[in-house]
C-alpha cells in the first residue's frame, strides 16, 4: 500500500483541527499556515471529510471547521477512505485479474491478507489516540483566545471645543466685528 498526501494530508490536518477546536471553529488557513498544507489542496481534502460527515463547516466571521463526531468515534480508517485513498496493497486492485482476464498473479492472497491487517489497524486508532499523543510529547498549543469576531465598542470621543465660526455667515460676522 502507498499512502498518497492526500491520505497524510488529511489526517494531519485532522489531528490539528482536534487540538484546536475547543475554542471554536478552526479555519483552513490557519490549518494551512500550521502544517505548510496548500489552502486549496485543504479545501479539497475538507469538502469531502464534510460529505463524510466527519467535519462541520460554520460559515461567517468567526467561522471555520469543527468535528462532526467525537475524536474517539473517528478513525484513522474514516479519515483515509472518505478522502478517497484506496487501502489496497494488491496490484489489481483487489479485482483478481492481477494478470489480466481473471488471471491472478502467486502472491494475491498475500497482499489481499495484508490489506484486512492494515484496515483492521487503521480503524484501531482513533483520532482522540492521535491527538492525545500529540500533547503526550508536549506539543505546545498557541494562546490565542478564540478567534471569533465579536462587535467592537464605540470608540470613545473626546469632546474638544473650537472658538471658530461654524458656518460661512458666522465667519463674515466675525470679521466684520473686527
Amino acid at each position: 500500500m502507498r499512502l498518497t498526501t492526500k491520505g497524510r494530508f488529511a489526517v494531519t490536518a485532522m489531528i490539528d483541527l482536534g487540538l484546536r477546536q475547543s475554542n471554536g471553529p478552526v479555519t483552513l488557513s490557519a490549518i494551512s499556515q500550521r502544517q505548510q498544507i496548500s489552502l486549496s489542496y485543504l479545501e479539497q481534502l475538507f469538502g469531502k471529510l464534510r460529505r463524510h460527515a466527519l467535519v462541520e463547516s460554520t460559515r461567517g466571521p468567526g467561522g471555520g471547521y469543527s468535528l462532526a463526531r467525537s475524536p474517539a468515534e473517528i478513525t484513522v480508517a474514516d479519515i483515509i477512505t472518505s478522502v478517497d485513498e484506496p487501502i489496497d496493497a494488491t496490484h489489481c486492485g483487489g479485482k483478481e485479474n492481477c494478470l489480466g482476464e481473471g488471471l491472478r498473479c502467486m502472491t494475491h492472497d498475500l497482499w489481499s491478507a495484508l490489506n484486512v491487517h492494515m484496515v483492521e489497524f487503521l480503524n484501531s486508532v482513533s483520532l482522540q489516540k492521535l491527538i492525545d499523543d500529540q500533547l503526550a510529547k508536549g506539543l505546545q498549543l498557541e494562546d490565542q483566545p478564540s478567534m471569533k469576531r465579536a462587535i467592537a465598542p464605540m470608540p470613545v470621543s473626546k469632546i474638544t471645543r473650537v472658538n471658530a465660526p461654524n458656518s460661512v455667515f458666522a465667519l463674515g460676522n466675525a470679521f466684520t466685528k473686527l
